[in-house]
């Protein structure tokens, strides 16, 4: 569910400087672009740190994280002493310590952040780094694009997106995509790939209006993420639902939701409180509730990864004392302590390795504190999909990659065909969709670790599953 994001994995706490002395017998300018990567547990994500000089002398930096498509992210201290380079990145609270060589064309580094520290060396480049996917369209495109923003009056905020629809006059079939957790924007960009714009770009050209947008908080759209629930994202979705209603262009009677894995939460809730909703398409979409999906996700992956049964057995009797006190303490200070004296005594059961490993530390305790007595992970542990999806009678179009380790269809699948058979509803196609992944890749292990690597975002085949589905309602 939680994507793997450079800027919520590692904003973990407190500095380590690297060790050992910086010489400073290097003439070498480190003004200009420089590019590296780090390893995140088998994920490989870009780092572009982009040097200008001032005329003043002083120094300006930005970060850049390509495969996150986030841009711009402002460097709070630049200090440049004979050939090494430090930069403190206050926001994610993140620190970079190089060496610059002789040539002055590459630094060799550690970026520090949250009591883990890792390799990060830098090339100097001539130009920013462009990521190209086969898939990804570009203008101009043969339909109309138009950058729209729209109200949403329950929480006061408005959502900024891309309408899409067929070139020419006329009405069309219309749908509203929901992204999956964390804060996306409206193309639902990472690792590198922006599926929601390779997925609004084959169903507008299918002859299908499609409206995207940023997550609140997140891009153009106004409003606060770090402290909404999915039921707070449930009035967005309703807002674009408004929005689309609102349009000479678009069929009223014909107007759904798509939503991608906590999306496909979001618009079974959505449809059950508007009865304008025609149809859905859940993908990847959770039949679990929330605490026994993250139990196994976190299985999955781990044994993916090739972690031992011990360290998986461990990781579940964690997770398993956490999300208790979560789900039995509701006031959150109280719940705050007792979440910290857990992970303190985990902690001391693990071996050196095992922290080395988990990136595991005292100083991560804070933000893992924080997150997992957020108001969302306390609304999402117990929330059960399945009572929602009883209650659904319209056409809903449903599936999962085979190899998704994020929601695994067999544990997920069941349960919501048995919700639809309990609600009477024989509109509702179930799929699981060989070879394909929680992004709907065409993939090896389905493994986190291989969404940046593969260069397919979207399979055809799921393209095509989810346009030919809806152009055959009636």
């Amino acid at each position: 569910m939680r994507k793997v994001m450079l800027l919520v994995m590692l904003a973990l706490g407190m500095l380590i400087p690297i060790t050992g002395s910086l010489s400073a017998g290097n003439p070498k300018s480190p003004e200009g672009i420089w590019t590296g990567a780090l390893d995140i547990m088998g994920n490989r994500l870009r780092i572009v740190f982009k040097v200008t000089k001032n005329p003043d002398g002083g120094w300006k930096t930005a970060l850049d994280s390509p495969d996150q498509g986030a841009r711009d992210i402002p460097v709070s201290e630049t200090v440049v002493r004979g050939d090494s380079l430090i930069l403190q990145v206050a926001v994610v609270r993140g620190k970079f310590e190089g060496l610059l060589n002789a040539a002055g064309d590459s630094l060799t580094g550690k970026w520090t952040q949250g009591g883990i520290s890792m390799p990060l060396n830098l090339s100097k480049a001539e130009s920013l780094p462009v990521t190209t996917r086969s898939q990804e369209p570009a203008p101009p495109y043969p339909y109309v694009s138009e950058d729209v923003q729209f109200h949403n009056a329950a929480a006061g905020i408005d959502l900024a997106g891309t309408f899409t629809r067929p070139s020419g006059k006329g009405v069309f079939p219309a749908v509203a995509l929901l992204t999956g957790s964390g804060a996306q924007d409206r193309d639902e960009t990472v690792f590198g790939h922006k599926p929601f714009l390779v997925l609004a770009d084959h169903l507008t050209r299918s002859g299908i209006a499609v409206l995207r947008f940023d997550d609140r908080g997140t891009g153009k759209s106004g409003g606060n993420i770090r402290n909404a629930t999915t039921l707070d994202f449930v009035t967005d979705a309703l807002a674009a639902v408004d929005y689309l209603k609102s349009r000479s262009d678009v069929k009223p009677e014909r107007i759904g939701l798509a939503g991608h894995s906590e999306g496909a939460i979001i618009a079974p809730l959505a449809a059950s409180r508007n009865g304008d909703i025609s149809f859905l398409v859940l993908l990847a979409g959770p039949g679990l509730r929330g605490d026994s999906l993250l139990f196994l996700q976190g299985e999955a992956i781990m044994k993916a990864s090739g972690t031992d049964a011990r360290s998986i057995s461990k990781n579940r009797e964690i997770q398993k004392r956490l999300f208790a006190v979560v789900e039995t303490e509701p006031d959150t200070a109280a719940a705050a302590q007792k979440i910290r004296g857990l992970l303190e005594d985990a902690l001391k059961e693990l071996t050196e390795e095992e922290k080395q490993q988990t990136g595991f530390s005292a100083e991560t305790i804070p933000l893992q504190v924080r997150q997992i007595n957020s108001p969302w992970i306390r609304f999402f542990l117990t929330y059960d999909p399945v009572k929602v999806l009883e209650k659904i009678r319209i056409p809903v179009l449903a599936l999962w990659g085979e190899k998704d380790l994020q929601v695994p269809p067999a544990q997920n699948l069941p349960l919501m065909q048995a919700a639809f058979a309990k609600a009477g509803n024989k509109k509702a196609d179930l799929r699981v969709l060989p070879s394909m992944n929680h992004l709907f890749q065409t993939c090896s292990t389905g493994a986190p670790s291989e969404y940046a690597a593969i260069d397919e975002t979207f399979s055809p085949d799921a393209l095509n599953a989810v346009s030919g589905w809806i152009l055959r309602l009636p």
